[in-house]
């Protein structure tokens, strides 16, 4: 009953009263943004959500579009400023989101979602976090967010799946709010692709480096 109606219906009214709230903030982010990065303050991309279908995720950008001589984007570190760094270790970079709650693509609660490249790599068992929608904060990201391994995470991504309730729901969104105030279990880790992510999965998956 939770998972099927409950869950969604609660998305709807928190994603929409938290927008109507913090709206002066996300117009003010909005603004700021768009001065220091000159131009687009948002971030777009497209990420598998409930059921691996496709959607547009929507965060404030927290890189800018610097390039080298030859036109190529320099290297993420060189790209996150002072601003960037802020949005990310406060957090703010995922207000956005919140429309995508509204939306429907999004779950407050759920596991994070990760970029398509990535969907090969996962085992039968880890596509199974796909069978919820995905969410601004999960299980995974309280027991470590970035700071724990792969295998951790999807393990705690389909754990979570596995014991979806509205209590469990209200312990992470509670125990989110105290790390977000704390910053605790936060790597200051400047990339946001993990580059040797398809060697690291070939290994799980027992497939050699050439297949």
């Amino acid at each position: 009953m939770y998972s099927k109606y409950i869950k969604r219906l609660l998305d709807f009214i928190i994603s929409l009263s938290a927008i109507a709230l913090l709206s002066p903030l996300l117009v003010l982010l909005a603004l700021i943004g768009a001065v220091k990065l000159k131009g687009n303050p948002f971030f777009v991309q497209e990420r598998p959500g409930r059921y691996e279908k496709i959607f547009k995720l929507v965060k404030f950008r927290t890189m800018n579009n610097l390039r080298d001589k030859e036109g190529k984007l320099l290297p993420d570190e060189e790209r996150l400023g002072k601003y960037g760094k802020f949005l990310r270790l406060t957090s703010l970079d995922e207000l956005p989101e919140l429309f995508n709650i509204f939306k429907g693509d999004m779950s407050v609660i759920g596991p994070r979602p990760l970029l398509i490249e990535y969907l090969p790599w996962y085992t039968e068992t880890e596509h199974r976090r796909h069978n919820v929608r995905p969410g601004l904060t999960g299980w995974a990201q309280i027991k470590g967010r970035n700071i724990i391994g792969w295998d951790s995470r999807f393990e705690a991504d389909v754990y979570y799946v596995d014991h979806l309730s509205f209590l469990f729901d209200l312990k992470i969104f509670f125990i989110t709010i105290k790390k977000v105030l704390f910053r605790e279990g936060v790597a200051e880790n400047t990339r946001t692709v993990e580059p040797n992510f398809a060697a690291q999965r070939k290994e799980k998956l027992g497939i050699s480096q050439n297949g």
